[in-house]
């Protein structure tokens, strides 16, 4: 029987978890794949502490050059994340001939380009279905289940931590703080949980996802993005009367030839289906034009769903290596790229209903005056409810927009945190569709 002979750089959560994979479903693998995978070499900075999983000493190392160079070795699987040095050993893999897998998603957001050039220079597959939505097989299902259908929509729910924190900060009536303890203490999230909750993890995987789906590599600085820090429970509780609810939405759309491609949070309508995506968990909401709507929902993250990940696209590689297919389907799945970029729609003029929450002095005339601002600059309100009054000076006045041009909307706030009767800075979020 044949052999796929892999190499594995990065050892810990994830690739413990690979191995872990590779050892307890050897059975099932060597019966999909018509070929033993045979892991031979592992790299890491760190080759003594104890990962949970019983792999023989002689395969370890701490020189990852070591096993990118060994030519035994048919895949490269580059599990350490960060820029610098992944890229250098997936480059140095793809020159050596040898297949890669990856799950580094910050890589592929801002070096597609090149990687995926690489991999045409030098006849290679470079396969990365752990990059988004860790256990949920999306980018198979981007590249080859909906590859008949235009894509019009992706609406998704694409970070756990975040979404853990919104969900604890709904159900519980807490702050973001302690939503976020709470999330530290269940190990969802990272001791520095920056990139979770500025946005920038859910905003790299929705750069991956328009670039599968518009056929282009487009760069993370491409996608507008905000965090989920901000949000007060005020807020959540608001939405919720108005039959809403918070998410951190990744939102791609085409219209009228323009990509729109943001990430922030979003008033989500109460009977949407991702509305009931809670906790840790991962969803994308795609419409096809032949194919309609489809739900797709899992894990996200974590050792066994993200590694499960891994090992599918080593299976899909070695297969390929079998039957002498390499690059049978491209990475970002578009044998003929598009002859023209399609341009991301700058944030200024994208269309949206808008939710406002004013803080405003107690007094008659305020209505008129804030109103009168929105309607000089094209905004038609849908809702006001102005609530009890939440501190001696002011009472939040909420409202409900129709839509609206993004660039009209920051005109008007402009102008109306200027007024003598608001006292503090006007909230703003934006708001999906009944």
């Amino acid at each position: 029987m044949p052999q796929v002979k892999v190499g594995l750089v990065g050892f810990g959560i994830v690739g413990a978890g690979v191995a872990e994979i590779l050892i307890n479903n050897s059975e099932i693998i060597k019966n999909r794949l018509g070929s033993e995978v045979v892991l031979k070499k592992i790299a890491d900075l760190d080759i003594n502490s104890d990962r949970g999983v019983k792999v023989d000493n002689r395969l370890f190392t701490t020189d990852a050059m070591e096993v990118i160079n060994d030519p035994d070795i048919d895949i490269i699987i580059e599990l350490i994340g960060g820029c610098d040095y992944a890229k250098e050993y997936i480059l140095k893999a793809m020159e050596n001939g040898k297949h890669v897998v990856t799950a580094n998603k910050a890589l592929l957001a801002q070096h597609g380009r090149l990687l995926f050039d690489s991999s045409e220079k030098y006849g290679v597959d470079i396969a990365f279905e752990a990059s988004v939505a860790g256990g949920i097989p999306i980018i198979k299902v981007l590249r080859e289940g909906l590859a008949a259908n235009n894509i019009k929509e992706v609406l998704s729910i694409l970070n756990g931590t975040s979404n853990y924190i919104l969900t604890r900060m709904t159900k519980e009536g807490i702050s973001f703080s302690e939503a976020l303890s709470k999330a530290r203490k269940l190990g969802y999230a990272e001791a520095d949980p920056t990139l979770d909750i500025d946005g920038s993890d859910a905003a790299h995987k929705l750069t991956i996802l328009i670039s599968l789906i518009f056929g282009t590599p487009y760069h993370f600085d491409d996608v507008y993005r905000e965090g989920i820090d901000k949000v007060l429970p005020l807020d959540i509780r608001f939405a919720s009367e108005l039959g809403y609810c918070i998410k951190l939405l990744a939102i791609a759309r085409l219209i009228d030839g323009n990509i729109e491609a943001r990430l922030h949070p979003t008033f989500v309508p109460s009977d949407h289906i991702l509305a009931n995506v809670i906790n840790a968990f991962n969803a994308l909401y795609i419409q096809g034009d032949f194919v309609g709507s489809t739900l797709f929902y899992g894990l996200g993250a974590g050792r066994r769903p993200t590694a499960s990940a891994v090992v599918a696209d080593l299976i899909d590689l070695g297969r390929n290596k079998i039957s002498g297919a390499a690059r049978r389907v491209l990475p970002l799945s578009f044998a003929s790229p598009p002859e023209k970029e399609l341009p991301i729609k700058p944030m200024d003029q994208i269309i949206s209903e808008y939710y406002f929450r004013f803080s405003a002095v107690d007094k008659p005339g305020v209505l008129s005056k804030i109103s009168g601002i929105l309607g000089s600059n094209n905004i038609s309100i849908a809702t006001v409810i102005q609530k009890e009054r939440e501190s001696d000076s002011s009472v939040p006045l909420v409202m409900l927009t129709h839509e609206a041009r993004e660039i009209d909307v920051k005109k008007s706030l402009e102008l109306i945190d200027r007024l003598d009767v608001v006292v503090e800075k006007t909230v703003l979020y934006r708001v999906e569709k009944r």
